[in-house]
């Protein structure tokens, strides 16, 4: 028996000996990386230097490729290091900061993805208020919104899970998660439990109820309103309900691997189910709006041709 003080690192086994393979898995795993980096990156720069975009809807998207960055960065690093590892083990102190970036990615997403509906809502349902109810004043605020409430939340989870007494230290993952290091306690977790329900009505049912009301009243809208008005409709939220669907499979996924026993599914479905979530949002995203967003591509084709 173990406890929490003498846990200073924990094991991912979920990796498993690929051979000489492993430098064409680092090599693939790379080759996602420096995509997802270069073109989150490329549409930040495009929206922050061009005054033209400088309206809510873009500042909500740049926020959005921000995460993606961030989300990535909390899991690609480490991936690559044990590709090439023998040894999967990470301290301690860098698994919870990875289960904090990665829950911050997860929630930041939901909340951001909310925000972004609700400005379609207004922008649909309200264009000749637009401009009123989407002040800056009130953009800043939306994007503290995104931002803080998930920090705050996440932050109180790794307190509570980093008080906890351990009796292992062996996670079922390529990369930390929260629920597994909470499974492997001596210690009492009901309290964690408890939170975790609070955390996630907070983070994810609450954005979540927020794009089902908004998108109701855009649907009706929709129905009632001009062929003009579905129009602009599409074109508008179906980079968004792509984003969310895909999303939401992404973190179906995540929630299915932790919360049950995968045993019998193949290891290699399994670590592709949890790399998933990491590497489809953060390279749809920024090709979805950087195609169908029609004002985005004229500005990036606009700079291809100066």
């Amino acid at each position: 028996m173990t406890n929490s003080t003498q846990v200073s690192y924990f094991v991912l086994s979920a990796y498993f000996d690929t051979g000489d393979l492993k430098y064409l898995f680092f090599t693939i795993t790379l080759l996602f990386y420096i995509v997802i980096i270069s073109v989150n990156l490329l549409l930040i720069v495009v929206i922050c230097a061009n005054t033209s975009l400088h309206e809510p809807m873009y500042m909500f998207l740049c926020s959005l490729f921000v995460n993606e960055l961030f989300g990535s960065t909390a899991l690609f690093p480490s991936l690559l290091l044990h590709i090439l590892s023998d040894i999967h083990t990470l301290s301690a102190p860098f698994c919870l900061l990875q289960v904090f970036c990665v829950y911050i990615y997860g929630s930041v997403e939901f909340t951001n993805l909310a925000i972004m509906s609700y400005d379609r809502y207004v922008a649909i349902c309200y264009p000749l208020q637009y401009n009123t109810h989407m002040a800056s004043a009130k953009v800043t605020l939306l994007i503290v919104v995104i931002w803080l409430p998930p920090f705050v939340a996440v932050f109180v989870t790794i307190c509570l899970t980093a008080s906890l007494q351990l009796c292992g230290n062996i996670i079922n993952q390529v990369y930390c998660d929260n629920y597994s290091i909470i499974k492997l306690a001596c210690s009492d977790t009901t309290v964690n439990n408890i939170y975790e329900l609070i955390a996630a009505s907070l983070t994810i049912c609450a954005p979540v109820s927020v794009i089902l009301y908004t998108y109701m009243r855009i649907l009706h809208v929709c129905f009632c309103g001009s062929k003009q008005t579905r129009q602009k409709a599409v074109s508008t939220c179906t980079p968004h309900l792509t984003s969310l669907v895909n999303f939401s499979f992404g973190s179906f996924f995540v929630i299915l691997q932790s919360r049950f026993d995968m045993s019998n599914v193949p290891n290699m479905f399994r670590i592709f189910l949890s790399l998933y979530f990491f590497t489809c949002q953060p390279l749809l995203n920024p090709i979805m709006y950087g195609l169908k967003m029609s004002k985005v591509r004229k500005v990036l084709l606009g700079n291809v041709n100066h």
